[in-house]
This record gives C-alpha cells, structure tokens and sequence, in this order.
C-alpha cells in the first residue's frame, strides 16, 4: 500500500548546490515534495529535499532511468525544474520523457547555442551587437583587422563567464583564442562587438504568450580593469537606477527576446546592455538564475517570490501576474569577495559583520586549509554578502563596510 506522503506531488530538481536550495524549499512550501539530483554526494540540497539521489545532471539517461524506478514505487513526479544551472536542454529532454510541462527542445537548445541564439534574434529583429561564429584563429584575425579593438570573444556553448574575454590591443590573441576555445564543446567560439552602456540582469516570467519582468537588477562590474582581459561581474543592485521609461523600453525587448527563442510560456534571464542606441541584448537563457538574483535581491527588495511562479509554469498550473506585482521597496545589493590566491589561513572581521541586522547574507565557499583558486571565472568566487539599506548611498556605504572589515588570509603555495 501506498503512504500518504508517496501520494504527494513530487518536482525533479535538477542540481542541489547552494544555488538550488532556494527553490528546493520554496517548492516544499507550496505543498509539493522534492526529488533532487546532484552528482556531489555532499551537495547541501541532497539533505533539504524530500528524496535524492547521486547522479549528474546532464546524465539524461541514468536520471530516466531512475525515474522510472522511482515512480514505480507510487511517487508521481509532476514537473521539472532547475536554478542557476546552465542546462535547459537536459530539463527539456526529462519533461518530454515525463510529459511534464516544459519549454521546447529547440528553445532550449538555442539558449544554449550563443550562435543559433544570435539568429534567431536577427530573424525578429531584436537589436543584439555584430556577431560571427568562428573556429579558427585566421579567421579572429580577419575580424579584428577588419572591425578593430575593442572586441568580445567568448565559447558559443558555455557559461558562468568561462572563456569569455573582452579583447582589446594589448592581449594575445593566441592565447586567448585556444583558452576560449578549449570551453566549447562544439569547437566554436563567438566574436561579438563590444557593447558601452549600463548592464541590466532580468527575470521574465512567460505565460500563455504574454510576460512581466520581476527580476530587474543593475550589474556591477567595478573589477573589471583588475580582471582583464575576464569579464568578471561583482554582484547587483536591485532596485535599478533606469529611469521609468528605459525600464520600459527593456521590458518590452526581453518579451520580445523570449518569444523569439520561441518561449510562450517558461521563465527567460536576459543579460542587457542600455546603449545610446537604446536597450541590445547580449543573451538570455532560459531558466531562473543562481548568484542571489531571484532568490535574494529581488524577494528582498520588491516581497515577490517568483520562484513560485517557475515552479507552476514546471507543474502545468496557472500563473497570476497580479502576485508579481511587488510589494514593497528596499534598497539590496550583493557583492563577492576576490582574495589573492593561496592556502587559507583565516579569515576575520565575520562576527563583527554578522552582528549588523541589515547584513541579509555572509557566506564563503571555501574553508581554513582548502587551496584558494585564482579568478579565472565566475565559479572561482571565494564567497559572497548581501546588504539591504533605505538608500542606494547607504548601500554603498555598507557595502564599502563589510569590505573593510572581512579579511581574507591566504599564503603562498609553492
């Protein structure tokens, strides 16, 4: 016989690192139970969710494989989702052996594709930089005598920053090009102009053909000189300092974005560039975020929790706009923390900066012993804060605080 807690709905989970957990309680908070896959057996979320198991998700075919094991001990997995992880396609190819509500196999591989992404906005006339697709060094070569520094060179299937580098007189070519290509898997990379303006990350929940824009957050890149030729975010305001007319002009462009890639009804994250010539989009992938962005800033700032919005659009149910409208308004920002490289040996000033009611999180990937990677990308991050205030200066200010006070030490490998 069938307990009563086997009956329960169940929602697939596709990763449980710290960037899941966020969803994985916000789905157990709508009644729901939580399968989560992860092939990092110390995986936070393994221990938060309902049911789990070790196995990676990309491996389509082991997941189906234990689904069908799974379910045929009475659970019933009704929808599919992930957050923060780079893998539309996986949850595409899970829901279709399901019959779970998802995205399709062709949208899903365009967000992934950086260069079939690119086309498609070209076919609808969504603006986006100059691009082109190359697999050579030749032909980098012909691109940059013919268009000039400064230029972004990045692999057409990778993410989290990985191989991507802004180009400008003074690198190698050589040797960016062979590090850049070595993170594709398919053997290409893009190189795209170089676009001047203020960077916007959003969040577009996509209903029935018709969407809204909850997540809305000003991208900071104050390292950027120190991380060249890498393009290296640090963290985002929410709320954004656009005036009310530029947010419209790039709500209205994201909801074109979406429908290009062919996505009616599904959650899309555009990464956008307010130039003089208006709002361009960079890319946009199609699933929620990871780094804080819907599962802290824009709860935080506006009292809405569109998780729960991605959650009903992965189970077949109705979602209301009207529930995203928010609810308040609060000054948030995060930041990272980009110590030298090296053995840790301590870091201090945490209690000091626990201790501030408005400090919203303090956490750091890396414990007393472990050996500190250099920055080479996104996923190297040491670790992260989230502060709130009533103003953006104040903010800032706390911001400025917390920097002053952690301090991170490392020593030397040799």
């Amino acid at each position: 016989m069938v307990s009563t807690s086997n009956q329960k709905k169940t929602v697939l989970v596709l990763g449980a690192s710290q960037d899941q957990v966020y969803l994985i309680r916000t789905i157990q908070s709508m009644g729901l139970r939580v399968l989560a896959v992860d092939m990092n057996p110390k995986s936070p979320g393994l221990k938060v969710s309902d049911d789990s198991a070790v196995i990676s998700t990309r491996n389509v075919d082991k997941i189906c494989a234990y689904l069908k094991l799974y379910q045929a001990k009475g659970y019933k997995v009704v929808g599919v989702i992930t957050m923060g992880s780079d893998i539309p396609d996986v949850v595409a190819a899970i829901s279709s052996f399901l019959g779970t509500p998802s995205i399709s196999t062709q949208s899903a591989f365009l967000s992934v594709n950086k260069y079939e992404m690119k086309k498609a906005f070209q076919a609808k006339n969504i603006p986006i930089p100059w691009f082109k697709r190359i697999k050579s060094l030749e032909e980098l070569k012909r691109v940059v005598s013919e268009r000039d520094f400064p230029l972004i060179l990045k692999p057409i299937d990778s993410a989290g920053s990985r191989g991507v580098f802004k180009l400008d007189k003074s690198c190698n070519l050589v040797n960016l090009f062979n590090r850049s290509l070595s993170f594709s898997r398919s053997g290409y990379c893009l190189v795209e102009e170089f676009l001047e303006g203020s960077q916007i990350s959003t969040e577009t929940v996509m209903f029935r053909g018709c969407g809204v824009t909850p997540g809305f957050a000003d991208r900071n890149y104050e390292f950027m000189e120190r991380f060249l030729p890498r393009i290296i975010e640090n963290g985002g305001w929410v709320p954004t300092v656009l005036e009310p007319a530029q947010q419209e002009e790039v709500r209205k462009l994201v909801i074109r974005a979406s429908l290009a890639l062919g996505v009616t009804d599904g959650i899309t994250k555009g990464d956008i560039v307010l130039t003089k010539e208006g709002p361009k989009v960079i890319e946009m992938a199609t699933r929620l975020s990871g780094g804080d962005f819907s599962a802290g800033l824009v709860p935080l700032s506006t009292g809405v929790n569109y998780v729960e919005a991605a959650v009903k659009l992965a189970i077949g149910e109705e979602v209301d706009f009207k529930e995203l409208k928010s609810k308040m308004l609060r000054h948030v920002a995060n930041r990272y923390f980009f110590p030298k490289p090296g053995k840790l040996v301590r870091i201090e000033g945490v209690e000091k900066v626990c201790a501030q009611k408005w400090i919203k999180k303090l956490e750091f990937w890396y414990k007393t012993g472990d050996l500190v990677p250099e920055i080479l990308s996104h996923a190297h991050r040491f670790g992260v804060f989230m502060v709130e205030g009533k103003t953006r200066e104040e903010v800032e200010e706390r911001i400025k605080w917390v920097y002053k006070m952690i301090n991170v030490v490392t020593e030397p490998v040799y």
